[in-house]
């Protein structure tokens, strides 16, 4: 830092000023490179390491190096601080642990650490845009993305932002100035975000997920907690989850914030529900002790999903809709919003039918509870599942769909828990079993979903929906969730007579 400067912790902020400090960005990912570029735009000096020396980073290196940012690679710029070289402020990948040896020896030098979004709310102006947060262990995309579609309806300039497209970082100093910013954060980056004073945040949902990283199912929800610090205006939770109304009651919120609670039934006072197959407000409006507020009809989402919009897509649009009313957004574009939103690629997504089946893609349910809610959304399935389970339990998810499985077939190097929970509670259910193949290459995929998808044709009867939710992890087979859902999807196509 240059003499006579004061600290980061000593400037004043919204509107922080970044000039004259180092910043040490670690990791060089999509929020990395944002964070750099951000900052030394406004006068900071920024170092950045990361453990990949990849042609991609090197790439991206040249381009920052130009402007004066030191971008160092390899994995042992990694493990400590810069030897003889003073640091102001340490800027982390969401993907670096908590342990990671080099943010704890920043700790122990009483170095700030904090995440991108810690700091995008910092450098962020006094009349920025507001914030409305999203998070929980399933859902949060389809929300940031119901509630900008929403947005937009009103006619705001509003973006989904954070663990989804663009980082926070380049949304809240976009020099055009948005209204409002449909923010999606990780526990990742909860965990190093002390300040994101949102005007209104949603939780939800608390199951086991990323336990080796947050050490516990406690601390996990704590990091997602966290979102509801210096809420301004409604901590918003789904009723039925007492985890989460335990982190609202706890949660250190501006004087007047309100608790508004989620339903799928009949809705109390300071809460949003379904009556009558009518999305409905008992929160934002003055009458709501004995009035409540349409808002939309299931009609308007029956376009997400093939038997209509399965309970969760509704507590979806349910949690979208009571923050963009604590904003105050009209009904009417709340409604138009909703007609309008259309979900992202594997995310219960219709991508065929054939012979009167429906084929929907939701490989983004990577774990059981993601999986369980695709399984409630239609009444016979014939269900594609199986891949890195990581240890989590599948038992309780196919006990609940048991009654709706026409079929299975199982995929992934380790049907085990799988199989032993079939026979346990779905033992006269038709399991095919693929054999692994050659997945080793694309076109070894492409042939294996192929068999895959026919399989499950041949299962299903007029009316059934083959759904792949696989409530596992991808890699042992397939690069990502991503190419497992668009091979699926060019298959189904294929399987339908259509161009894959």
């Amino acid at each position: 830092m240059t003499a006579g400067l004061p600290g980061v912790l000593e400037r004043p902020w919204p509107g922080l000023d970044v000039a004259g400090l180092t910043i040490l960005v670690t990791g060089f990912g999509v929020s990395g490179y944002a964070v750099a570029d951000q900052t030394m735009q406004r006068g900071a000096r920024v170092l950045v390491v990361d453990s990949a020396d990849t042609d991609e980073n090197r790439e991206k290196a040249q381009i920052l190096e130009v402007l004066g940012v030191d971008v160092r690679l390899g994995r042992e710029h990694t493990l400590a601080l810069p030897a003889g070289e003073r640091v102001d402020l340490v800027v982390t990948s969401p993907g670096w642990r908590p342990d990671q040896s080099l943010l704890v020896e920043a700790e122990d030098a009483g170095i700030p650490v904090w995440s991108e979004v810690e700091l995008a709310r910092r450098m962020q102006p006094v009349d920025g845009p507001a914030w409305l947060g999203v998070t929980g262990t399933n859902g949060k995309t389809t929300v940031v993305t119901m509630l900008e579609s929403i947005l937009l309806a009103a006619g705001l300039r509003a973006v989904a932002c954070g663990n989804v497209g663009l980082p926070v970082i380049e949304a809240a100093l976009d020099p055009g100035g948005y209204d409002v910013l449909a923010v999606e954060l990780s526990s990742f980056q909860l965990h190093r975000t002390e300040h994101p004073a949102c005007e209104a945040a949603v939780v939800l949902g608390i199951s086991e997920d990323h336990l080796d990283w947050h050490g516990s199912l406690e601390a996990y929800a704590r990091d997602k907690g966290r979102i509801y610090t210096g809420c301004e205006v409604a901590c918003v939770y789904p009723v039925h989850d007492e985890r989460v109304l335990g982190l609202v009651e706890d949660a250190d919120v501006v004087e007047g914030a309100r608790a508004i609670g989620l339903t799928l039934g009949s809705p109390a006072v300071s809460e949003l529900g379904l009556v009558d197959g009518v999305l409905v407000d008992r929160a934002f409006l003055e009458e709501r002790r004995t009035s409540a507020l349409e808002l939309a009809h299931l009609d308007d989402l029956a376009h997400l999903g093939p038997h209509g919009a399965p309970p969760h897509l509704v507590l979806d649009a349910l949690a979208a809709a009571a923050l963009a009313r604590a904003h105050g957004i009209d009904p009417a574009a709340v409604r138009e919003g909703l007609r309008a939103f259309r979900p992202g690629h594997h995310r219960a997504e219709v991508v065929a039918e054939a012979e009167r089946v429906a084929y929907v893609d939701d490989s983004k349910a990577t774990n059981p509870d993601a999986a369980a809610a695709s399984l409630r959304s239609a009444e016979h399935i014939v269900w594609i599942a199986g891949g890195l389970t990581k240890g989590a339990d599948v038992d309780a998810l196919v006990a609940d769909a048991a009654s709706r499985l026409r079929g299975v077939v199982l995929i992934g190097q380790d049907e085990t828990p799988f199989t032993e929970a079939l026979g346990r509670h779905a033992a006269d259910v038709p399991v095919v079993r693929m054999a692994p193949g050659d997945t080793d290459t694309e076109d070894g995929r492409r042939t294996f979903m192929q068999r895959t998808v026919d399989a499950a044709a041949s299962l299903a009867h007029a009316g059934d929906v083959v759904l792949l939710a696989p409530a596992a992890a991808s890699m042992d087979q397939f690069t990502d969730y991503g190419q497992r859902g668009v091979l699926f999807a060019e298959a189904a196509r294929r399987r339908a007579g259509g161009t894959a």
